[in-house]
């Protein structure tokens, strides 16, 4: 077997579906003259990457994962050629550097790990080796991995045609997928690689360093002209905490989907303040394809894929629930409707006590015309609780228009209840 592809043969056995070229009696190659200081250079480029020109999303990966393929086929020479070009195209991607490197010393002895550099710029640079090395198993984990085609995650069991696209994260995979909400329903238009938290996710207070985990919506655009270069092509905030968050005393802001800064294409795993971070080229297309308010962004440890039909039915048992609360806001009866919402209620600080009063001038004013529910989506959570996060337009009969209100909604035994309401537009 030639040496560049017994490093990358086993990684890729399962993605490339079949098996490697082998050679009985492989031969090293003389590195040239030129090339004697592959692991110095290395080094230098990984730490002196000057900015990379801009490129389509999803190519330089895909780029990067083709080199791995004809390593992993023993055509270490086609590997190497692609990659020199990999690299002298984007000279800020880290990772690609180091696969060049290693596809250059391979020439002349065989690798023992990703990354074979001397003992001693492997120790200088151990971390960065380190980080380097997970990012490329979680790159390889999720496209091995792939999601079974026309399943999407259970988060997502109803969105309405003003939903025009959504976002899932799956941090312990390092990806971020993303939808477009078509008429028979969601449909995989693209995923990336992506870093998180340097502490992980969880995130419970300020500045702890952890990205949090739920169901968001995109909050605003951020002019990257208005940014630090740090922020890379720019920044798309989400609505954390939300009133999931706030109930549990969670704190902390700012937590955006943003790009790179102008020297490194990708950043390290667990490398953010707590923000999701993209390649620039990935988060432009992102930013050029969704819109602001109406987007939600499900954040999880680990995605549950499962076929749409499946998500529906999940669904219907909380239907009953929100057309009971549809009825009972229709009509006159007080009770009927605050049997509805749980006894922690809290809407910006009103108490339930509070809400019952704002529902009974409701009541009176409408005098029992009903109540349309327009453009409805709801998207569950599920961890320590069943949380339904319901999006809708009101509209009472004899008015064109009406508000846009979101509610989260908390399963308490058998009932749903509702723990929020607040008009968002």
């Amino acid at each position: 077997m030639q040496p560049a592809a017994a490093l990358f043969l086993l990684a890729f056995s399962v993605l490339c579906n079949a098996a490697a070229a082998t050679d009985s009696s492989p031969t090293k190659i003389k590195m040239n003259a030129s090339r004697a200081s592959t692991a110095d250079k290395r080094v230098r480029a990984m730490r002196q990457a000057p900015t990379a020109p801009a490129l389509k999303d999803g190519e330089a990966e895909a780029r990067l994962i083709d080199i791995y393929k004809l390593a992993g086929q023993a055509r270490s020479r086609e590997a190497l050629v692609k990659a020199e070009r990999l690299v002298n195209d984007h000279p800020n991607f880290q990772l690609a550097q180091l696969v060049y490197g290693d596809l250059l010393a391979a020439q002349a002895r065989p690798l023992r790990t990703l990354g074979d550099v001397p003992d001693g710029p492997a120790q200088a640079g151990a971390g960065m080796l380190g980080e380097l090395r997970q990012e490329s198993l979680l790159r390889l984990k999720a496209l091995r991995e792939r999601p079974a085609a026309g399943t999407i995650p259970s988060h997502f069991l109803a969105l309405s045609p003003r939903n025009k696209h959504a976002i899932a994260v799956d941090t312990s995979r390092a990806r971020l997928y993303l939808f477009e909400n078509t008429a028979t329903g969601l449909k995989l238009l693209a995923d990336y690689y992506i870093s998180v938290g340097k502490s992980g996710t969880e995130k419970s207070v300020e500045g702890d360093s952890r990205t949090p985990l739920g169901v968001y919506f995109v909050t605003s655009n951020l002019d990257p002209k208005s940014l630090k270069d740090f922020y890379g092509s720019g920044a798309l905030p989400i609505n954390y905490p939300n009133a999931l968050d706030l109930k549990r005393g969670k704190t902390g802001s700012g937590i955006w989907l943003h790009g790179t800064p102008p020297n490194q294409f990708s950043r390290a795993p667990l490398a953010s303040d707590g923000c999701v971070v993209l390649a620039n080229p990935d988060l432009e297309r992102i930013i050029r394809t969704v819109e602001v308010r109406t987007t939600p962004v499900v954040i999880a440890q680990s995605l549950k894929w499962v076929a749409p039909h499946s998500a529906r039915a999940e669904g219907r048992a909380f239907e009953d629930a929100l057309q009971k609360w549809q009825k009972a806001r229709s009509g006159t009866d007080l009770a009927a409707l605050t049997s509805l919402y749980a006894s922690d209620f809290n809407s910006y600080g009103k108490t339930l006590a509070d809400w019952t009063a704002m529902l009974r001038t409701d009541l009176d004013k409408r005098a029992g015309r009903p109540v349309q529910l327009k453009d409805l989506s709801y998207l569950r959570w599920t961890d320590a609780n069943d949380t339904m996060v319901v999006t809708f337009g009101e509209v009472v009969s004899g008015s064109r228009t009406g508000s846009t209100r979101r509610q989260y909604w908390v399963r308490q035994g058998s009932q749903w209840k509702i723990f929020f309401e607040g008009v968002i537009g």
